[in-house]
């Protein structure tokens, strides 16, 4: 059997040092290279970037400029197809620019011929209507289209969009694997306040924040709630920055207002610099809990079989974990400190429980997510 080779833009939020859209990327191009070897095909991704070289030197593959729109428009057209995901790439709620921006990509593709797929992606919110029409046109002319959410699939029927033209699959991330070499000693040594080393046998919470209320009254909530658990149970607080800088500046806003636990047996420590998305999931993978306001910290936490304990700022925290039939410990907006320290010591009294009621589920999840990449290689498989 000849083996062919199938050239596949992939479009996302790529290149801007933020874990989870990374893990994102890291997890689609996994997913296709375990697919292609099970298939007469051979796929050369070209990623299109924030940051090219930052791109290529961590995954290897051919990336350009995503705005650079002359870069752009030749990627595709030596192309064999477009991916388009996954993420929540369509949403106005962060700005204007980002529905255009995507969908100007889909479209650029599809006005040169080429097929288009939509990799599980999480659609909304769309607060303004004249984004509507947009969506429906462009999606109505892809040849594969996956939402990681039954929120997406119902805000796309609502567009017109047939039932059976819609997949939905879990969030890409459920299936990135850990890294291969040397995983026992990626983070074993975590750095506390100080910046000094940490060396832990206590049951470690995994903590990702971000800024998102502007009067900080979230992070001050958890930050209480960290102190009512550290003062019933000693524990090491492991806080792992997604996006950086900025998620490290609420790191450690959150660090300062907890102050000195030493003297209740518990330590703090902080991930320094870690971009890699599948370090970062080795580092969650040493977890007992985690605690998470990114979406993707919780993803990787369930992918670990960790308990994952979700504050919601937004409704896809909600939805994911719906999919684990859990629900969030609260909003960013209405956040109860005590009912964090008490849903984290139980998860720790009662983790062995959780796992049982858990595991299978999580287990056909990661499965499920393979799905996209299996359809589009079938598709190319098809064409070819």
């Amino acid at each position: 059997m000849v083996t062919t080779s199938q050239k596949l833009v992939i479009s996302g939020y790529y290149g801007f040092r933020n874990s989870g859209d990374e893990a994102v990327l890291k997890s689609i191009l996994t997913a296709l290279e375990e697919e292609s070897h099970r298939s007469n095909v051979t796929i050369e991704p070209i990623v299109l970037s924030g940051d090219p070289e930052s791109t290529t030197s961590m995954y290897g593959v051919r990336s350009v400029h995503r705005m650079r729109l002359k870069e752009v428009r030749e990627a595709i057209k030596e192309s064999d197809g477009l991916i388009s995901g996954g993420g929540s790439l369509l949403q106005d709620a962060t700005g204007l620019k980002s529905i255009p921006y995507y969908l100007g990509v889909i479209k650029l593709a599809q006005w040169l011929k080429k097929p288009t797929f939509i990799y599980a992606q999480g659609i909304g919110p769309v607060n303004r209507k004249m984004f509507n029409p947009m969506i429906r046109s462009v999606f109505k002319a892809c040849n594969y289209v996956s939402v990681r959410d039954e929120q997406s699939a119902e805000y796309l029927r609502g567009l017109g969009l047939q039932w059976n033209q819609i997949h939905v699959v879990p969030d890409p991330v459920m299936g990135l694997p850990l890294p291969e070499a040397n995983a026992e000693e990626i983070s074993s040594v975590g750095l506390n306040a100080q910046g000094a080393s940490v060396h832990t046998k206590l049951p470690v919470i995994g903590v990702s924040v971000r800024f998102w209320e502007s009067d900080r009254k979230e992070l001050t909530a958890i930050a209480a709630g960290l102190k009512k658990l550290c003062s019933k149970k000693a524990v090491h607080l492991r806080f792992m920055p997604f996006h950086l800088p900025i998620d490290e500046q609420a790191s450690r806003f959150v660090m300062e207002m907890l102050g000195d636990l030493g003297n209740k047996g518990s330590e703090v420590s902080i991930t320094k610099d870690l971009t890699d998305p599948q370090l970062m999931l080795q580092e969650v993978s040493n977890c007992d809990v985690v605690i998470g306001m990114r979406l993707h910290s919780l993803i990787y936490a369930a992918s670990q079989y960790v308990p994952p304990v979700g504050i919601s700022y937004d409704p896809k925290i909600d939805q994911f974990m719906l999919r684990l039939d859990s629900e969030t410990v609260g909003s960013t907006d209405a956040l109860d400190g005590d009912k964090l320290a008490k849903t984290v010591a139980n998860l720790l009294d009662q983790r062995s429980q959780w796992l049982k009621e858990h595991e299978e589920g999580i287990t056909e999840l990661k499965q499920e997510a393979k799905v996209p990449a299996q359809q589009i290689i079938k598709y190319l498989c098809r064409k070819g």
